[in-house]
């Protein structure tokens, strides 16, 4: 008797310690998962924004509409024209029968000559930055340039954008063109013998570029891969788990927690990168820049937020806590009461209901299942975007409910 209750008690501690050693690593398993949530969001911007070209237009784009980078345009193109012209010389230069536009164009000319010309060199420059033919030359621009970005951020790459000194920087010589074309047709000629002028527009500056391409190079190497590790290993994590309802919602919130830190992370890090720029950089650009380039992965946050939050729910609700039962039973109550008011009215599904009745489990889960497949299959979901199909699936298996006992 003695060695049988011995046997159980050996038996009993070596079960208990292998629940620890599955326990421990099912933890193990969730924080990874957790911590890598927010890396794979980084990994997918790399692959995305930084990889795709087409993309990074799209993205870029509606940055030839913003003001501060059209100021920050006129102000560099002012700067190249002004040191290519001769003032002493321009009133010398200027034809006689030329003479009364230009000082119709400038002004009162004299010791203000300095400021006349900048003026009106800037107005024609902010016209160029404000047109539609600017849009064109910026698009067309970034999409020539789009593998030098990649250059400053992975190490790879080259392009009409050139990486120097820890900036990336855009040439505008195409636009000192069009503006040097505008002041010879508004009368200052003399802007006809500006030689081809490249100056360029910062992009971005950073010292820490070269510190950090390596670590964008491994994100850009893992790509859309990174994400997939991630989710391996919360569900590995919760399969492991003893209680796995409360696994779920564990590494459900611990994930959207973390990546939520990355979000928080984007905004104080755009202060201390406006902060730490030189005088000449435009920091109204330089933030207008900064918002543009990292939107996806702003979006990304709040849909990783959303996904977890969303998915917490659904098993903190199918769980059996009192106020998940509760939850529960307001919601049969109220497709029970909608279900008495149809009976009433005397509506009839015929074949339906009792189908229903036989295979809505089968059906609720194929609905779940469709969910989550359009959610992986859409191409860039926002945080709206989960809510919106979180709803849907909802509504549908009310639905489902409410067909299925009527």
């Amino acid at each position: 008797m003695r060695e049988r209750v011995a046997v159980l008690e050996s038996d009993r501690g070596a079960g208990a310690s292998r629940h620890r050693v599955r326990a421990f690593f099912a933890a193990l398993l969730i924080v990874v998962g957790c911590v890598l949530a927010p890396l794979a969001v980084l990994a997918s911007w790399t692959s995305s924004e930084v990889g795709d070209t087409d993309r990074y237009v799209a993205t870029v784009a509606p940055l030839a509409s913003d003001a501060d980078v059209q100021d920050a345009v006129a102000d560099r193109v002012t700067d190249a024209v002004m040191s290519h012209l001769d003032l002493n010389a321009l009133l010398s230069g200027v034809a006689p029968d030329q003479r009364p536009a230009l000082e119709k164009a400038l002004g009162k000319l004299g010791d203000a000559l300095q400021n006349a010309v900048r003026g009106f060199v800037h107005d024609k420059a902010r016209a160029v930055a404000g047109s539609d033919a600017f849009a064109t030359v910026w698009t067309r621009a970034n999409r020539r340039a789009h593998s030098a970005v990649d250059k400053a951020l992975t190490g790879s790459g080259g392009g009409a954008v050139q990486l120097t000194d820890d900036a990336v920087t855009i040439d505008l010589g195409p636009v000192v063109d069009q503006v040097k074309q505008r002041l010879v047709a508004d009368g200052l000629t003399v802007a006809g013998r500006i030689p081809e002028v490249h100056t360029e527009l910062v992009v971005a500056r950073s010292e820490d570029i070269g510190k950090i391409r390596p670590a964008f190079r491994v994100l850009q190497v893992l790509g859309n891969w990174l994400p997939v590790v991630a989710v391996l290993f919360l569900a590995v994590g919760v399969l492991l788990a003893r209680g796995r309802r409360r696994a779920t919602v564990a590494a459900a919130l611990g994930a959207a927690f973390a990546t939520l830190l990355l979000g928080a992370g984007l905004v104080v890090f755009r202060a201390l990168y406006l902060d730490a720029l030189p005088p000449e950089v435009s920091r109204g650009a330089a933030g207008s820049v900064y918002d543009a380039l990292t939107r996806f992965l702003r979006v990304a946050v709040r849909t990783v937020v959303a996904v977890g939050v969303v998915v917490a729910l659904a098993a903190w609700v199918t769980g059996g806590g009192r106020w998940a039962r509760r939850v529960r039973g307001a919601w049969g109550d109220g497709i029970g009461a909608v279900r008495g008011a149809a009976d009433r009215f005397g509506f009839r599904t015929g074949p339906v209901g009792p189908w229903l009745g036989r295979y809505g489990v089968w059906v609720g889960w194929a609905l779940v299942a469709a969910a989550v497949l359009t959610l992986v299959l859409w191409s860039y979901p926002t945080g709206w975007v989960v809510f919106g199909l979180a709803l849907a699936l909802v509504l549908a298996l009310a639905l489902v409910t409410f067909l299925a006992g009527v």
